[in-house]
């Protein structure tokens, strides 16, 4: 098994995703030994009959991917796609609330979440090209105050993903005491390899296969 498969969680949120390349992708994640498969709601129920039990465990998202959604729907989504057997989700924040300063919906929204996934993992993604360096501390040590297991580069849906730096600054804000996971744009082993040698410790990538390759 590489170095790096136990570190990957391997993706598909492709809007046009359809049933056979969901299928592929949790079978690979088993294969190859990924952290997880990750794959929009829709999808979840698909993955987790596919993954079985199996070590990769079934990832999926909340607010996704633009975070513009009440806290009242982040803590519903969270709890119904855990009780359909999600055991990592990985939460867009409010970008627009963290820019306005109500710090206090990034709380609530975080708690929630945390408290509706059942002491599953929860990943706050905090789509790091849309935020000034000071605004990226600001949103890690929100995640990490209020109980969340990782911060999140990117959903790769906007305009760029994971830089060194940003992972760097993620790291040195929230320290040992949770995760950091890489996402957008990771590629390549050597992609990865930087992502990593930066300080993250999870790395979210459509080409796990080609990486452990």
């Amino acid at each position: 098994m590489n170095e790096f498969a136990h570190l990957i969680d391997h993706t598909n949120l492709r809007p046009d995703a359809i049933r056979s390349e969901i299928i592929k992708l949790c079978e690979e994640s088993i294969e190859y030994g990924f952290a997880t498969a990750c794959v929009n709601p829709a999808n979840l129920p698909l993955a987790v009959s596919v993954l079985n039990g199996n070590k990769p465990k079934p990832c999926t998202v909340i607010g996704f991917p633009l975070g513009s959604i009440s806290v009242e729907m982040k803590f519903a989504e969270a709890r119904f796609l855990t009780h359909q057997g999600a055991e990592e989700l990985d939460m867009v924040l409010n970008i627009g609330a963290l820019k306005e300063g109500e710090i206090n919906i990034i709380e609530r929204e975080i708690r929630e979440v945390v408290k509706a996934a059942d002491e599953n993992c929860v990943k706050v993604i905090l789509e790091t090209c849309l935020l000034t360096d000071k605004e990226k501390v600001l949103a890690c040590n929100l995640a990490k105050d209020n109980g969340a297991d990782f911060v999140k580069t990117s959903t790769g849906f906007s305009s760029s993903g994971a830089t060194t730096e940003d992972i760097a600054i993620m790291r040195k804000t929230v320290g040992k005491d949770i995760g950091v996971k890489a996402s957008g744009g990771i590629k390549t082993l050597k992609d990865a390899r930087l992502m990593i040698n930066a300080g993250a410790n999870r790395i979210g990538t459509s080409s796990g296969v080609n990486i452990v390759s």
